[in-house]
């Protein structure tokens, strides 16, 4: 039995059923890693513990994350996708009920972590199924509602919690996660099936081990522009994590069965879309880290107009997701992330080029030009990664670029926040006044961005247009 007879089986209602749960089970665990953050401030109050302290919820999260994430086509090949989805429904709801109940911020956290292990192997898991169970010439659709679907949950996740915490407590919103949770663990024993063929192999606990590399170097990562940041004891960990790595990657080309095939670094095309899809992911996260930093700091809008006014581009995403994948199909995945990366070199160069401050109304318009050419980009691009490989290899090929895509994510956010804050500090101490000490900053920012977003158009005009090729 092959892949294809077993996924011809999901056709009409029962393929709508199965997509309907599978991304439903995303949107619900990405709302949990986007909504978090507004209710920090509660937590503090409520636990008495310091801003530091809190943010763990956050660096926990994308540490566990990373490390999951490479584990996810070996969960895939052994244990089925049905028992899979429902383990990681399972521990979700468990991490939520056991931070609805925490007496205190250890407790949470450990509940904090249960959910991330899940999230990290749903992320890479819901795309590779996707991928798999459809025929090619589709999956540019499919991946462009897959986007719609995370691209509203991006736009969602503060709403929602901002409107469950109006109306009660912290406590509110994980009651959310767990009746969505629990609802769909029921309706995932009628609607999700097993559409992968089962190749058992041997876990490689070594693999493992030496994937704490990449939550070293994440966690170093983020710690660029801290204070008081021990520097000789993270350089250390920086140091041993990268030969954690190394190892890691070479161990995969020399043993029989590696944890996660490198074998698809191989192919010219996969390795373009896994820059294509981190660069693009990097513009979309430092719009909604550094925007509504310029929002509050330089125009001075209240907090709940900054995360309000990211509202509009994370909409026009989420809108031209489905749009992008179609027109992919149509006239190729080339021109398609050439049109996206040139919208995003576009949006990036206004900012740099206009040394005055802009109004709110035109940061909104940039910022939406900027997350439309990432529609264009990353979903196209992790659509065509798939594309250069055998089906038995898109589960690696996704786990490869959702790991790299989350590294580099977070090293553009650190990065940034770095460049903003000492060109603000350099500034300030050479007697420029706070608002162009500001402006400076985030202009210096606005420069690196697009140095970064260049690159990434030159890398879609490197890309082979394999639909033309196809044609010959």
């Amino acid at each position: 039995m092959n892949t294809a007879n077993q996924t011809a089986t999901l056709t009409g209602r029962r393929r709508f059923w199965f997509i309907f749960t599978l991304l439903t089970g995303t949107w619900t665990m990405s709302i949990s890693q986007s909504s978090l953050s507004t209710v920090y401030p509660t937590f503090m109050r409520d636990f008495s513990i310091s801003a530091s302290t809190v943010q763990w919820l956050t660096t926990g999260f994308m540490l566990t994350m990373v490390v999951m994430m490479p584990i996810s086509p070996w969960l895939l090949n052994n244990i089925g996708f049905k028992k899979l989805f429902l383990a990681v429904l399972v521990l979700f709801d468990a991490g939520s009920i056991i931070i609805y109940f925490a007496p205190n911020f250890a407790i949470m956290m450990i509940g904090r972590l249960i959910k991330a292990a899940a999230v990290g192997v749903l992320f890479p898991s819901y795309q590779s199924i996707l991928l798999t169970i459809t025929p090619e010439e589709k999956r540019g659709s499919t991946m462009g509602i897959a986007g719609l679907v995370m691209g509203t949950a991006l736009a969602s996740g503060p709403i929602i919690s901002g409107v469950v915490l109006k109306f009660t407590d912290w406590h509110g919103l994980f009651a959310v996660f767990i009746t969505v949770a629990t609802v769909l663990i029921l309706l995932s024993f009628a609607t999700i099936k097993d559409v992968l063929i089962s190749k058992p192999s041997k876990l490689d606990l070594l693999s493992i081990v030496t994937l704490l590399g990449f939550a070293g170097i994440l966690y170093v990562v983020n710690q660029i522009g801290k204070a008081n940041v021990n520097w000789p004891l993270n350089i250390g960990l920086l140091v041993v994590s990268i030969v954690a790595v190394a190892y890691f990657t070479y161990r995969q080309f020399h043993i029989q069965t590696p944890l996660l095939e490198l074998r698809v670094l191989k192919t010219f095309n996969y390795d373009l879309a896994i820059f294509l899809t981190a660069i693009s992911y990097v513009a979309l996260i430092v719009v909604t880290i550094i925007f509504p930093l310029y929002y509050q700091g330089v125009l001075k809008v209240s907090p709940f107009i900054s995360g309000m006014a990211l509202v509009p581009g994370a909409v026009f995403l989420a809108i031209l997701n489905p749009l992008t994948g179609r027109l992919a199909e149509k006239i190729g995945y080339k021109q398609i992330m050439l049109l996206g990366m040139t919208m995003i070199v576009l949006g990036w160069l206004i900012l740099a080029l206009v040394s005055a401050q802009l109004n709110l109304w035109t940061m909104i318009l940039l910022a939406a030009l900027i997350e439309g050419g990432n529609a264009f980009v990353m979903m196209p691009a992790v659509t065509l990664g798939a594309n250069s490989l055998p089906n038995e290899l898109i589960s690696h090929g996704t786990a490869v670029i959702t790991t790299v895509r989350q590294i580099l994510g977070s090293a553009g956010v650190a990065v940034a926040t770095l460049v903003l804050s000492n060109v603000t500090a350099s500034q300030l101490r050479a007697g420029t006044p706070r608002l162009a000490a500001s402006l400076t900053g985030y202009h210096t920012v606005f420069w690196m961005m697009f140095g970064i977003e260049v690159v990434g158009l030159i890398l879609a005009l490197l890309l082979r247009d394999e639909r033309s090729q196809a044609t010959k």
